[in-house]
């Protein structure tokens, strides 16, 4: 059952830190469990049981003996008709996996924080002024929504802020009325809808840790961003705008933007490398000259008491805002004299984007959205279908990548499957020491597939999405639902070489019910702590854990119901024949070690014999 958490700490990134701490604590207690049931269990039961009354028969109680007689007729049938019992099993498990492969599927499951976070986005450039006045539009909108309790607003990010913002991006925490009768999904659907007639702005609503994960994911702030690489900005701003167009057009994509960029008006200075050459000048000097000119330079400090100031070098500014009064500024020859800027360089008025943002010493735009009613993993599906023509005709050297928590759901998919797989071959191996059998081992484990039949019902029935939680889940009832097989397969063992019983269907129907009660028990104990999170969808800190313990809890329904189905069959048409081979094996082992012994006992005799002659 430890083997089977491994994968859980080689995730990395988010998911890592979510759910290597459950692995620790799960295998703490199943070691502490072990010790438990070496030291104190014992001496318990010899303090409490030892001094009972005993009595010539044991005696079942009444709900014991109903659920014997209905496990009798169980595994009566499972023995009269092995092969159906065995073709219905597989085929629930072919129906199971076509379900699954159809689940939508997310990162993590959908948060229920109470609150919401409202980024609403102004071109760059607009000043603080202005950004308050929308901005005071936007909260009379909000206050209108009836399940909105209070909201607070942050306009802007000062410089040395982790997230440096303009004061043209504002953010509103929204809280809402626990009490509404709506779901989180209407009341954002409000939210969006008031915003829309707002015009002027683009916003994007999400719950603010959710909105921080996204952002840690891959520095977007919304579940999905796309990004566009290249050289020409001209011409990502063009595909940007031909891909939004395209993904407007896939079902559940909400906020979509692109990454606000606009133009500014420039004065650009372009040096002529040939008059420099001519005048013996280069273009760090003229570079030099021009920014203290324009932006000053600091050449001494000022003391006026116990204050100190910077004393700044430049043009006045009714220079430096008149371009034919630079183009007029004097620049110093080495040779002696002085030549106006018109002469080096062309000086002009232009445009150019307000910022240049880069990733990887490359040039990008970003497009980013969120998914409401859908995976995110199946709605970036849609989208890559649809851009994929466009992609095609992206030049060399400019590509695309998909970001956010899509792509941490892929990747961590694949490492925890990759993982399992290697975690089920230890399982594997770790049986295969105890019975000897591959046949046996490989019965033990077929419990796995009856107990993803249950999970799988249980997501479905409840209706959630495929999420790491949910893996996390099938990882951890790979160890619980193999627990029956070993005690079943193990009392088949005990009742032929012990109690003198052949391997007939009267043995088997024996061994199951009497560990039925056991079966029971351990299915029980393990389900009973489970309900409570299972009762607990939707309240706001149980969202990790609750698709967890559904999916836990639904392997254990039908592992255990399936166990006295399948296994009796499996062990009737596949399994005597290997327990036989496996005692036939441990019988001649017997005999062998005996005569080892019994000829090393001889040669110690001899010994004996000669030592009074020497």
């Amino acid at each position: 059952m430890v083997l089977v958490f491994v994968p859980l700490f080689a995730l990395s990134g988010m998911e890592g830190k979510l759910f290597a701490p459950l692995g620790v604590a799960y295998i703490v207690s199943i070691l502490a469990s072990l010790v438990v049931s070496l030291t104190v269990t014992p001496v318990l039961s010899y303090w409490l049981l030892a001094g009972g009354s005993k009595s010539a028969h044991e005696q079942d109680g009444f709900v014991l003996r109903g659920l014997k007689w209905i496990g009798a007729k169980v595994i009566s049938f499972s023995l009269t008709f092995p092969i159906f019992n065995l073709v219905v099993t597989v085929v629930c498990v072919a129906i199971a996996a076509i379900f699954v492969s159809r689940l939508d599927k997310d990162f993590l499951p959908p948060f229920n924080e109470g609150t919401m976070q409202l980024n609403v986005v102004l071109p760059p450039g607009t000043s603080l002024l202005a950004s308050n006045e929308i901005c005071q539009t936007v909260e009379q909108s909000l206050k209108g929504i009836k399940d909105v309790v209070r909201f607070a607003r942050r306009t802007g990010r000062a410089e040395l802020d982790e997230h440096a913002e303009g004061v043209n991006m504002s953010e509103f925490i929204i809280e809402l009325d626990p009490k509404s009768p709506r779901t989180r999904e209407e009341q954002l659907v409000e939210i969006r809808d008031a915003m829309a007639e707002i015009p002027g702005i683009v916003t994007a609503v999400e719950q603010p840790i959710a909105h921080l994960i996204s952002h840690m994911i891959s520095g977007v702030k919304a579940q999905v961003g796309i990004k566009i690489f290249g050289d020409d900005l001209d011409l990502l701003r063009q595909k940007a705008e031909s891909m939004k167009a395209e993904i407007e057009t896939v079902p559940c994509v909400k906020d979509l933007m692109i990454e606000p960029q606009v133009i500014i008006p420039q004065l650009r200075i372009e040096l002529d490398r040939d008059r420099l050459l001519q005048y013996g000048l280069s273009a760090e000097t003229v570079n030099e000259f021009i920014q203290t000119a324009m932006n000053g330079q600091i050449v001494s400090e000022v003391i006026d008491g116990q204050r100190t100031f910077d004393l700044l070098v430049r043009m006045k500014d009714e220079f430096r805002e008149d371009i034919e009064g630079l183009k007029q500024l004097s620049i110093q020859l080495p040779q002696g004299g002085t030549v106006p800027l018109a002469s080096l360089a062309n000086v002009y008025e232009s445009g150019g984007p307000n910022t240049v943002n880069r990733e990887n010493v490359r040039r990008r735009v970003v497009l980013q959205c969120n998914v409401a009613d859908r995976g995110v993993v199946d709605v970036v599906t849609d989208i890559q279908a649809a851009l994929r023509p466009i992609i095609a005709t992206l030049p060399p050297g400019y590509f695309v990548e998909y970001g956010g928590q899509f792509q941490s759901q892929k990747s961590a998919g694949r490492l925890i499957s990759a993982l399992f797989v290697v975690s089920m071959i230890g399982v594997f191996m770790v049986l295969f020491t105890m019975f000897r059998s591959v046949n046996l081992s490989l019965q033990v484990m077929a419990a796995l597939p009856m107990a993803f039949i249950g999970s799988v019902a249980a997501l479905v029935l409840t209706g959630q999405t495929l999420t790491i939680a949910a893996m996390v889940g099938f990882i951890s009832l790979a160890g619980i639902a193999s627990r029956n097989g070993i005690l079943l397969l193990n009392h088949y063992v005990h009742l032929v070489t012990h109690e003198g019983e052949s391997f007939t269907k009267t043995m088997i129907i024996r061994a199951g019910l009497e560990r039925l009660a056991p079966a029971l028990m351990t299915a029980l104990a393990s389900g009973i702590a489970l309900v409570p999170l299972v009762l607990a969808a939707g309240e706001p800190g149980k969202e990790i854990l609750y698709p967890v313990a559904t999916v836990i809890l639904g392997g254990l329904i039908s592992s255990t119901m399936l166990d006295f189905f399948v296994h009796p069959a499996l062990f009737w048409l596949f399994g005597m024949k290997a327990v036989e081979r496996v005692l036939r094996d441990s019988r001649e082992k017997v005999v062998l070690e005996d005569e080892h012994e019994t000829k090393a006992r001889l040669g110690r005799m001899r010994v004996l014999i000669h030592l009074p002659n020497l």
